[in-house]
């Protein structure tokens, strides 16, 4: 079993209330996360104890990810927000969660994962933490394209 822990860090030239709003829009991941489609269980997606799978991959090698949010909040009063998902299995356990933020005159999000992958051996972990770290921060490009167009 090996431990996945890498935190990403992107500023944004865009208010925090855009990045918030598009970041916990599950179903429109895909649009920003390399190899990735989401699927929510409920309409009410954006409240704690939501449950919803993401599925990274292609065909038969697609990394299934079910999450559940153990805590989300957005305060209008300082422009800030954070939110915490639950990694259920079966494959990767653990937490994962950002935090949006007001930064100078746009904003910035810090993104973290730790989670424990049961079948990976403790040797290749630092090639799965830099090559996820890297895969969220190609993310987290894309998603600037997208807010900042708006």
């Amino acid at each position: 079993m090996a431990l996945i822990d890498f935190t990403v860090t992107h500023r944004f030239a865009t208010p925090p209330r855009a990045v918030w709003d598009e970041m916990i829009d599950w179903p429109n991941h895909a649009n920003w996360i390399p190899a990735t489609r989401m699927e929510v269980d409920s309409e009410d997606y954006q409240v704690e104890g939501a449950t919803f799978t993401g599925y990274t991959g292609y065909w038969k090698l697609t990394l299934v990810d079910r999450m559940k949010i153990s805590a989300i909040d957005w305060d209008e009063a300082t422009s800030r927000g954070s939110c915490e998902v639950e990694k259920l299995g079966p494959v990767l356990q653990g937490r994962a969660g950002f935090v949006v933020a007001p930064d100078g005159d746009g904003s910035s999000v810090e993104w973290f994962e730790r989670v424990t992958v049961p079948y990976l051996p403790k040797l290749l972990a630092p090639i799965v933490n830099k090559a996820s770290a890297l895969g969220f921060a190609s993310g987290m490009r894309r998603l600037a394209k997208i807010v900042e167009k708006r």
